[in-house]
């Protein structure tokens, strides 16, 4: 399967709209060359409700910056809020690749997981970030023991907690956790209760993007609005509670395809990168009502004008993974 898209349309949402937009921002973005190099003042202020740095790593213990300019983004990120004062900036930690190691290790001494919540508000306070994103991928998956299905309870709680007992000390903001969580049943109820770790979140990433993808023998879209979430059935809400925390994620695909000659990343294309295959074969999934091309042995399967609009009235909410890209972008009213 090589389903692999970046959603790089522009998604208008309208001042009067309860709707939220959560975006992240990959740090590595900025090593892109020329016109697609990415840096958060090319972000637009105004077109999300949220906007998550990936990511931060974790160093014995305690929550830590990896990029080395990092002071310097965050600092871009603030005169983003300056531009928009209802945005609101979080930090993400974790990620794929980041494993379950070091969350593993973290969570399993009590002494050790209250360094890193006390790490994470110094690290948050310091930069003027507004909240925290867990992105353990996944608790009680890929390493991760059953018990740390509790653990990651007690992270949580932990750290909601302390967000809301340094609101009170400090006089400011409350600090927004966060977390997101997978998109396949298994993982889910091996390491997640929605309904003990929903209510002290600001909101759940949910990651339908990865309804599909390299580990199936057959293509299918990343992330169908239509038929596949019927094919779920009720479990992404029946499992959260409350389901209105939940954010779906419709953007960016996994699998093992071709690198593109500007995001350079196997299983990885930016939209634009999908608009220059030349010649390529071009369909539509009638029933899920989202396109896919393919050209030799590459297949990939992408959102476009028309999927984009579906899905913003599908869902009140949504998660855009990721907004770098190059300018301008196409916008969807």
């Amino acid at each position: 399967t090589m389903t692999t898209d970046m959603l790089q349309s522009k998604l208008i949402i309208l001042p009067s709209s309860a709707a939220k937009l959560v975006c992240y921002f990959t740090n590595w973005a900025q090593y892109r060359q020329g016109a697609v190099r990415f840096l958060p003042k090319d972000v637009d202020p105004n077109l999300c409700t949220y906007l998550i740095c990936a990511f931060a790593g974790m160093n014995n213990h305690q929550l830590s910056s990896i990029a080395w300019n990092d002071e310097t983004l965050y600092k871009e990120f603030n005169i983003l809020k300056k531009m928009n004062p209802k945005l609101k900036t979080l930090q993400a930690t974790g990620g794929w690749s980041f494993g379950t190691q070091k969350f593993m290790d973290m969570v399993a001494i009590a002494n050790n997981q209250q360094s890193f919540v006390n790490s994470a508000i110094r690290f948050l306070c310091k930069y003027g970030v507004d909240g925290l994103d867990l992105d353990w991928e996944y608790a009680g998956s890929r390493g991760s023991p059953p018990s740390d299905k509790q653990c990651f309870i007690a992270l949580v709680q932990d750290l909601a907690n302390a967000f809301q007992q340094e609101a009170q000390a400090s006089g400011k903001a409350h600090l927004l956790p966060s977390t997101a969580v997978p998109a396949g049943p298994h993982c889910t109820k091996a390491g997640y209760e929605g309904d003990k770790i929903a209510l002290k979140l600001e909101f759940l990433s949910f990651m339908a993007y990865d309804i599909h993808g390299s580990w199936e023998k057959n293509t299918g879209h990343n992330s169908p609005p239509m038929r596949d979430r019927e094919r779920l059935g009720p479990w992404p809400n029946s499992m959260w509670d409350p389901a209105s925390k939940l954010i779906f994620v419709g953007a960016q695909a996994t699998g093992p395809g071709t690198p593109g000659p500007f995001t350079k990343e196997g299983g990885l294309l930016a939209y634009y990168e999908v608009c220059s295959w030349k010649g390529a074969a071009e369909h539509r999934i009638k029933d899920q009502k989202v396109p896919y091309a393919f050209q030799s042995n590459q297949w990939v399967g992408f959102d476009d004008v028309e999927s984009c609009k579906i899905k913003v009235r599908f869902s009140p909410a949504g998660k855009v993974w990721s907004c770098v890209g190059p300018r301008p972008v196409n916008n969807i009213q």
